[in-house]
């Protein structure tokens, strides 16, 4: 693409722009090969200008920076207030502006965001709708291979995938759409058409610093919603009313029950499952789903919620949200060789860790023990540990802490803020994670369930910049295969 076309709407005056063709947007000099556009972005841990050298001498043929003092450089600066934002929109013209084309569905919210994400999916599936899904569990789609990163992908491999899925005639996108990605500006340039709010609880205060910031961050999703499309709010949440107000767009108001615009009319939920009826209107939907929780319900309403607006008939949400039996790393159940009950699931929040928890106090069996097994990520809100650790001393019978992506923070430290917030002498710290499961384990009698929070699916133990290959799926495994 020629580069004044790429650039109008970075650029003012492009008189003194050579005329070149740009063969490849970048923002990782490794990346760059002949012809590239490199976007040099000022990141939390490397500055994007400190590797122009390298991206030059890898055939970058133009580069965007914040004005920095660079000296004479052999090919044309173009310098711009924001490079994220330029990043963001000349991507979107790079690859000929595909959301345009496709019926975007953004969720956002503090928890729920991957389980409402995936019933919304099969619910597309089951009418017929060629969607992919967009988040924490990669992207799912006919004909992708599924690559786990970021929530929410850089905007320029998030560009790159939505001209593919056009190109391959999909219509639909649900994608999980995070505060990191709204503040740095990744989705400036996706053209949703409808939003969705899970919720909001104590998460990310590391990076937004306050709660106001945070909510703030979550509200540039709706305050960029067009007057054509839907804003998809959980009135449940304490946060709804005010998410809402900061939507240009009509809203729809949910929750479990009350006067919003769709919730729950019949309710039950138990082991089994969940079953109601889901008014709204004059339409009702009969749901039943393999899925638990009080979260699920929400995440349930969420999702049936979206369908109805998409469109969708009733008969198809109800045969989409039964199909979808369980969700990655959520709520995982296994059960032993002796009967013991283990349940993995990537909570990793206060409010994630309460609604998990109570769910699986009323599965318990009177005679049973819950146990947990959990940690706290290193170089993350440390304010929220002590809390988590009250959270898991008030409903577990043994607690066993251990590392959950230390990063480069000291282990001890992070255990010690986790051990602030305990009381009682019920909990046994570990190094190693694998021998805390192992251990965890082999002291479960029959009745008992050992619950696994906070890595779910993840493969690895990110420590001091590496990620080490570990699953707490694979340990299980090992057991419940074993002779």
């Amino acid at each position: 693409m020629k580069l004044k076309k790429l650039v109008k709407g970075i650029v003012i005056d492009d008189t003194t722009l050579p005329s070149l063709d740009v063969k490849d947007i970048c923002s990782h000099s490794s990346n760059v090969t002949d012809g590239s556009l490199f976007v040099a972005i000022y990141g939390e841990e490397a500055d994007g200008h400190d590797f122009i050298p390298q991206a030059i001498e890898n055939g970058a043929a133009v580069v965007i920076t914040n004005g920095r003092e660079m000296g004479q450089l052999p090919i044309p600066n173009i310098q711009v207030a924001n490079p994220r934002l330029a990043a963001s929109r000349v991507s979107a013209e790079y690859y000929d502006h595909p959301t345009k084309n496709l019926t975007v569905i953004g969720i956002t919210g503090t928890n729920g965001k991957t389980t409402t994400a995936s019933i919304l999916q099969e619910i597309l599936r089951a009418a017929g709708i060629q969607s992919a899904q967009l988040g924490t569990l990669g992207i799912i789609a006919d004909g992708f291979t599924s690559e786990k990163s970021l929530t929410t992908p850089d905007p320029i491999t998030l560009q790159k995938i939505f001209r593919e899925l056009v190109n391959k005639e999909f219509t639909h996108v649900v994608m999980e759409v995070s505060s990191h990605a709204l503040d740095q500006l990744r989705v400036a340039d996706v053209e949703f058409n409808l939003g969705v709010f899970t919720n909001l609880s104590r998460e990310h205060l590391d990076y937004h610093k306050t709660m106001d910031d945070y909510f703030h961050a979550k509200a540039k999703l709706f305050k960029s919603l067009p007057i054509t499309g839907t804003a998809i709010i959980n009135h449940d949440d304490g946060m709804g009313k005010e998410m809402a107000n900061q939507s240009q767009a009509p809203v729809v108001s949910i929750s479990k029950n009350g006067s919003t615009d769709i919730h729950y009319s019949v309710l039950s939920q138990d082991l089994g499952g969940i079953r109601g009826t889901i008014q709204a209107g004059d339409m009702t939907i009969n749901i039943s789903s393999s899925l638990v929780g009080d979260f699920n319900v929400e995440n349930i309403l969420c999702a049936v919620s979206t369908a109805i607006s998409l469109g969708i008939k009733p008969k198809l949400i109800k045969e989409g949200v039964s199909g979808c039996k369980t969700i990655p790393g959520r709520m995982e159940v296994i059960t032993l060789q002796n009967g013991a009950t283990v349940i993995v699931d990537y909570a990793h929040t206060p409010d994630a860790y309460e609604k998990v928890l109570i769910t699986i106090l009323s599965m318990k069996n009177p005679s049973g023990r819950i146990n947990i097994l959990f940690g706290c990520g290193g170089d993350r809100d440390a304010t929220k540990r002590p809390e988590m650790g009250h959270i898991a001393e008030k409903y577990g019978d043994q607690l066993y802490i251990t590392p959950d992506n230390p990063r480069t923070e000291d282990l001890a430290n992070i255990n010690a803020q986790i051990c602030d917030g305990l009381s009682e002498n019920k909990h046994q710290i570990y190094k190693d994670r694998a021998i805390a499961l192992t251990e965890a384990i082999l002291e479960l009698k029959a009745e008992d369930i050992l619950v696994v929070l906070g890595k779910g699916r993840e493969d690895y133990q990110e420590v001091m910049g590496e990620k080490l290959p570990y699953s707490d799926l694979e340990i299980i495994e090992r057991f419940i295969n074993a002779d």
